[in-house]
Protein backbone atom coordinates (compact mmCIF):
# COMPACT_ATOMS: atom_id res chain seq x y z
CA UNK A 1 0.00 0.00 0.00
CA UNK A 2 1.02 3.59 -0.52
CA UNK A 3 1.42 6.06 2.31
CA UNK A 4 -0.14 9.43 1.73
CA UNK A 5 1.82 12.17 3.43
CA UNK A 6 0.57 15.72 3.48
CA UNK A 7 3.73 17.87 3.55
CA UNK A 8 5.45 16.17 6.48
CA UNK A 9 2.17 16.21 8.38
CA UNK A 10 -0.14 13.45 9.53
CA UNK A 11 -1.29 10.65 7.26
CA UNK A 12 -4.80 10.57 5.84
CA UNK A 13 -5.47 7.56 8.07
CA UNK A 14 -4.59 9.66 11.14
CA UNK A 15 -6.90 12.41 9.96
CA UNK A 16 -9.68 9.87 9.50
CA UNK A 17 -9.08 8.56 13.04
CA UNK A 18 -9.29 12.16 14.28
CA UNK A 19 -12.62 12.59 12.49
CA UNK A 20 -13.92 9.34 13.98
CA UNK A 21 -12.90 10.47 17.49
CA UNK A 22 -14.62 13.80 16.86
CA UNK A 23 -17.71 11.89 15.75
CA UNK A 24 -17.70 9.96 19.03
CA UNK A 25 -17.42 13.28 20.91
CA UNK A 26 -20.26 14.78 18.86
CA UNK A 27 -22.59 12.06 20.11
CA UNK A 28 -22.33 13.74 23.54
CA UNK A 29 -23.65 17.14 22.38
CA UNK A 30 -26.85 17.77 24.31
CA UNK A 31 -28.69 19.97 21.82
CA UNK A 32 -30.26 17.56 19.32
CA UNK A 33 -30.12 19.94 16.34
CA UNK A 34 -26.51 20.94 16.99
CA UNK A 35 -25.57 17.27 17.56
CA UNK A 36 -27.21 16.15 14.29
CA UNK A 37 -25.58 18.97 12.31
CA UNK A 38 -22.13 18.16 13.71
CA UNK A 39 -22.58 14.44 13.09
CA UNK A 40 -23.58 15.14 9.48
CA UNK A 41 -20.52 17.39 9.00
CA UNK A 42 -18.16 14.76 10.39
CA UNK A 43 -19.72 11.85 8.50
CA UNK A 44 -19.46 13.84 5.27
CA UNK A 45 -15.81 14.67 6.01
CA UNK A 46 -15.06 10.99 6.68
CA UNK A 47 -16.70 9.97 3.41
CA UNK A 48 -14.73 12.59 1.47
CA UNK A 49 -11.48 11.45 3.12
CA UNK A 50 -12.23 7.84 2.12
CA UNK A 51 -13.03 8.91 -1.47
CA UNK A 52 -9.83 10.99 -1.62
CA UNK A 53 -7.67 8.16 -0.27
CA UNK A 54 -9.16 5.60 -2.65
CA UNK A 55 -8.86 7.90 -5.66
CA UNK A 56 -5.29 8.84 -4.73
CA UNK A 57 -4.27 5.19 -4.43
CA UNK A 58 -6.04 4.34 -7.69
CA UNK A 59 -4.14 7.04 -9.56
CA UNK A 60 -0.84 5.92 -8.04
CA UNK A 61 -1.54 2.31 -9.05
CA UNK A 62 -1.84 3.54 -12.66
CA UNK A 63 1.48 5.39 -12.44
CA UNK A 64 -0.10 8.84 -12.16
CA UNK A 65 1.14 11.29 -9.53
CA UNK A 66 -2.08 12.96 -8.32
CA UNK A 67 -0.19 15.83 -6.72
CA UNK A 68 1.45 17.09 -9.93
CA UNK A 69 -0.16 20.29 -11.12
CA UNK A 70 -0.79 20.53 -14.84
CA UNK A 71 -0.32 24.00 -16.24
CA UNK A 72 -1.47 25.44 -19.51
CA UNK A 73 1.22 25.55 -22.19
CA UNK A 74 2.53 28.98 -23.15
CA UNK A 75 0.67 30.28 -26.17
CA UNK A 76 -2.11 27.71 -25.80
CA UNK A 77 -5.56 29.24 -25.75
CA UNK A 78 -7.86 28.40 -22.86
CA UNK A 79 -10.85 26.26 -23.83
CA UNK A 80 -14.14 28.15 -24.24
CA UNK A 81 -16.61 27.98 -21.35
CA UNK A 82 -19.22 25.25 -21.50
CA UNK A 83 -22.62 26.09 -22.93
CA UNK A 84 -25.64 25.47 -20.73
CA UNK A 85 -26.46 22.19 -22.52
CA UNK A 86 -22.83 21.03 -22.13
CA UNK A 87 -22.90 22.07 -18.49
CA UNK A 88 -26.03 20.00 -17.87
CA UNK A 89 -24.33 17.00 -19.49
CA UNK A 90 -21.02 17.54 -17.72
CA UNK A 91 -22.49 18.86 -14.48
CA UNK A 92 -20.18 21.91 -14.44
CA UNK A 93 -20.56 25.40 -15.87
CA UNK A 94 -19.35 28.94 -15.36
CA UNK A 95 -21.00 32.19 -16.37
CA UNK A 96 -19.63 33.48 -19.67
CA UNK A 97 -19.82 37.05 -18.35
CA UNK A 98 -18.45 36.89 -14.77
CA UNK A 99 -17.07 33.35 -14.45
CA UNK A 100 -19.17 32.40 -11.42
CA UNK A 101 -20.53 28.87 -11.03
CA UNK A 102 -23.93 28.40 -12.64
CA UNK A 103 -26.92 26.65 -11.17
CA UNK A 104 -28.24 24.22 -13.82
CA UNK A 105 -31.80 24.92 -12.64
CA UNK A 106 -31.54 28.62 -13.56
CA UNK A 107 -31.46 30.30 -16.98
CA UNK A 108 -29.38 33.17 -15.58
CA UNK A 109 -26.25 33.65 -13.48
CA UNK A 110 -27.07 33.92 -9.77
CA UNK A 111 -24.08 36.28 -9.32
CA UNK A 112 -24.41 38.84 -12.10
CA UNK A 113 -27.85 38.08 -13.57
CA UNK A 114 -26.57 37.51 -17.11
CA UNK A 115 -28.75 35.22 -19.23
CA UNK A 116 -26.83 32.06 -20.10
CA UNK A 117 -27.56 29.88 -23.09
Amino acid sequence: MYSLIMSDGPLVEEFMRHLQASLDEAMQIEDKIERNERILQLETAIQEAIIFKNRYNELLSHGIDPLVLVSQKVGQEAPPPATKSQALTLGVANCQKCGSALDPELDFCPSCGAKNE
